[in-house]
């Protein structure tokens, strides 16, 4: 998404207007059908979630700081990245204010729950608030695993093939949403210019909290009388390991929310509201224990129909949306062998048909030509 596609898709959010008549593809009789039991978030409850997976960060840390062992820290890497990724999806509650009712309050989690991933929390609210839920698998705005035609991938040189043939495997997910993501929409820009203040703030609060904590790590390791290997170690498994292995998990997370074969993506003319945000999104049931972590982020329709609801209300909320509208939602089991399998089958996207396709169809398309 360019810089002028930012502002188009944040102007066209501030137009809307709830006087209008509803449109055909609106999400209102959708968001009416939600009770409003599913929209109460009691200032107690979302700070209990806050503080409980801060307490778990800090305990996890202080292990990978004591444990230096390789398999005791693969093993802490893991349970690591789960609870960063529980602090994230706080702070992504936050962001969207529906975690507590005080706009002060929002920020302040927020801000605060996503500097264990190095979330430029302004940033996010820009690319994931005012471009991808309002315009969710629109073609030419939601840049978030937005696909590459036949003709894109042609037109691209050998290490750019070789890139999207990574970034769109099962295991490429983590770079695509730290290259893509993270790094273009967070840290390098460029961004609209009434937004360039607040996101270089909250971009300079970021990398000095990771300067800081590589700084404190260093100087534990100095104290314990550890080589400069040692020190390395120490800030490696400690913060940039954790960050990595949140990538992946992000990554994954969201290429499985958007992007399957069953889920089409659409034309500039042809997309509505009710398109993108109740066939572009899914319902993904995780194995039981795992929303311990995941905040319930993976019942995802319900979240992308109405971002008030807070995260632990969105089973509630998903059950009214398919007892009206069962043959919509895409709700199903979250399984790892149907990510690989959608990673095999998503590849390329044909927008004039609403079909994935394999790279194979580019091969086949050159040949015609040739």
């Amino acid at each position: 998404m360019t810089t002028e596609g930012c502002l188009v898709a944040d102007l066209e959010l501030e137009e809307r207007s709830e006087g209008r008549p509803v449109q055909a593809g609106s999400l209102k009789p959708v968001i009416d059908i939600i009770p409003a039991a599913a929209y109460e978030n009691p200032t107690w409850k979302g700070m209990a979630y806050f503080l409980r997976d801060v307490a778990m960060y800090i305990a996890v840390v202080t292990a990978l700081i004591l444990f230096s062992n390789v398999f005791v820290v693969a093993g802490l890497e893991v349970v690591m990245a789960l609870i960063t990724t529980a602090l994230f999806v706080v702070g992504h509650d936050a962001a969207h204010g529906a975690l507590f009712k005080s706009k002060r309050t929002n920020s302040i989690v927020g801000h605060l729950a996503m500097l264990p991933s190095m979330h430029v929390y302004e940033g996010w609210v820009l690319g994931h608030n005012r471009v991808h839920h309002p315009y969710t698998v629109r073609q030419g705005y939601d840049f978030v695993w937005h696909p590459y035609t036949v003709e894109d991938y042609q037109a691209m040189g050998f290490v750019k093939r070789m890139r999207h043939r990574f970034e769109w495997s099962w295991f490429g997910a983590g770079a695509y949403y730290l290259r893509e993501v993270w790094l273009n929409k967070m840290i390098t820009g460029p961004f609209p210019a009434r937004w360039v203040k607040a996101i270089n703030r909250d971009r300079a609060v970021v990398l000095g909290w990771a300067g800081a904590f590589a700084v404190g790590l260093a100087l534990i390791a100095w104290a314990q009388g550890d080589s400069l290997f040692g020190i390395a170690w120490m800030i490696t498994r400690v913060e940039i390991l954790p960050f990595l292995a949140f990538c992946v998990m992000i990554g994954s997370v969201v290429h499985v929310h958007h992007v399957q074969p069953t889920i089409r993506w659409w034309k500039r003319a042809e997309w509505t509201k009710f398109r993108g945000q109740m066939e572009g999104t899914t319902v993904l049931r995780v194995p039981k224990g795992l929303d311990f972590f995941f905040h319930w982020i993976m019942v995802h329709t319900p979240h992308h129909v109405d971002l008030r609801i807070p995260m632990y209300n969105l089973p509630m909320a998903a059950k009214a949306i398919e007892e009206h509208f069962p043959d919509v939602v895409h709700d199903e089991k979250l399984r790892f062998r149907d990510f690989r399998s959608n990673t095999k089958v998503c590849k390329l996207y044909d927008f004039d048909s609403g079909t994935w396709l394999p790279y194979a169809a580019a091969r086949r398309s050159k040949e015609l030509t040739a």
